[in-house]
């Protein structure tokens, strides 16, 4: 195990700056997944570790090397790429052995260790096969195979999962992390897919434009986001936002104007509110208690119905907007006038520079 440290990395393509000033900490052992849009900089940060791409300035230290300037196939780490990228011509077998032939490794061992991945990935009635002759998904566990074969340091993931059905994805998502675990080595992970980094991360790291918006385990992004961007990327259904109009100190709190809502939360803040926010899945309708607060809406009309099994998400249209609430059962299309009761410890704060008020 080695832990993986980049500081102060950025990188320019040209007169581009992809990454202008980076610093960053992937814990020995744990699982660092790298979230963001496409054109974040994550996939780049992961080829700057591999050393697929060299850094404009910064260092990049596996364990306590400075590996800068060590080729890639000697830093410890082993990729698996989005496309499989698996030699045509060998079959699952020979595939699996190259890494260790190129080590020069004693063909015995070559066969044992062979044998054993092979049992991991369930993949011992495919050896004789050649790539053109299995699914997606079996490449791709051919393609993890080969990268777990030579027992790295370091396991970095390019969206591997992102060309797979969705069936295949959460097996395969499972997979990757029952294989994690019993190894216990550092992975890093590259994916825009916030579920796969919910369900895969000990750590997250939350990138836009190059920048790390937030550092966290997934329920800390989750119940405290560090800002909108944070706020808005986690979570599915997305969070509900809403611009403040008026923001006033009252005796019971602080009174927030939304629109036609006026609303008191049962907290003070040291600058005013501009965003206010709360999750899907986290309203009641009807009655509130009084620890809630409560959103009066009128003219609802329900846009669409997200049916997910057990429950179901109503898309509203209403005098707030549009928004998105939990149904009180399946079949429900919410319409007319609606009291939406929030926790007031469910509510999320921004101020106008965007960041979580605490």
């Amino acid at each position: 195990m080695a832990d993986i440290h980049l500081n102060s990395i950025s990188k320019r393509f040209g007169d581009v700056e992809v990454i202008p000033d980076l610093s960053l900490t992937m814990p020995a052992g744990k699982f660092t997944v790298l979230l963001g849009p496409s054109g974040c900089g994550k996939s780049t940060l992961l080829r700057i570790i591999a050393g697929l791409e060299m850094p404009s300035s910064g260092e990049v230290r596996v364990g306590d090397r400075l590996v800068n300037d060590v080729p890639p196939s000697e830093r410890g780490c082993a990729m698996v790429f989005q496309n499989y990228a698996l030699y045509p011509h060998k079959t699952v077998r020979q595939n699996l052995s190259f890494p260790l032939r190129m080590a020069k490794v004693p063909a015995a061992e070559q066969t044992q260790r062979v044998d054993e991945i092979a049992t991991v990935l369930e993949l011992t009635p495919l050896l004789d096969r050649f790539p053109r002759q299995l699914s997606g998904g079996q490449r791709q566990r051919v393609a993890m195979g080969r990268a777990m074969i030579r027992r790295p340091e370091v396991f970095l993931y390019d969206e591997p999962l992102s060309n797979l059905d969705l069936e295949l994805r959460v097996r395969l998502r499972l997979e990757i992390a029952r294989t994690q675990r019993a190894l216990k080595s550092t992975a890093v992970y590259v994916t825009h897919d916030q579920t796969e980094a919910m369900t895969l991360a000990d750590q997250i790291v939350v990138l836009r434009k190059g920048r790390i918006e937030q550092v966290g385990a997934p329920l800390d992004l989750y119940r405290r986001p560090a800002n909108l961007f944070v706020a808005g990327f986690i979570g599915t259904p997305k969070i509900n936002l809403f611009t403040v109009d008026r923001c006033e100190p009252v005796s019971e709190g602080t009174r927030l104007t939304i629109g036609p809502l006026s609303l008191v939360v049962p907290r003070r803040f040291e600058v005013p509110v501009a965003t206010v926010g709360f999750r899907p899945e986290q309203v009641r309708l009807g009655a509130a208690e009084a620890s809630q607060v409560v959103f009066e809406l009128a003219d609802c009309e329900t846009q669409a119905v997200e049916h997910l099994g057990d429950r179901a998400f109503c898309y509203l249209r209403s005098s707030l907007g549009e928004l998105v609430v939990l149904a009180p059962d399946a079949q429900s299309r919410l319409s007319g006038a609606l009291t939406l009761a929030v926790d007031a410890d469910s509510l999320h704060f921004f101020g106008a520079d965007e960041t979580a008020l605490r």
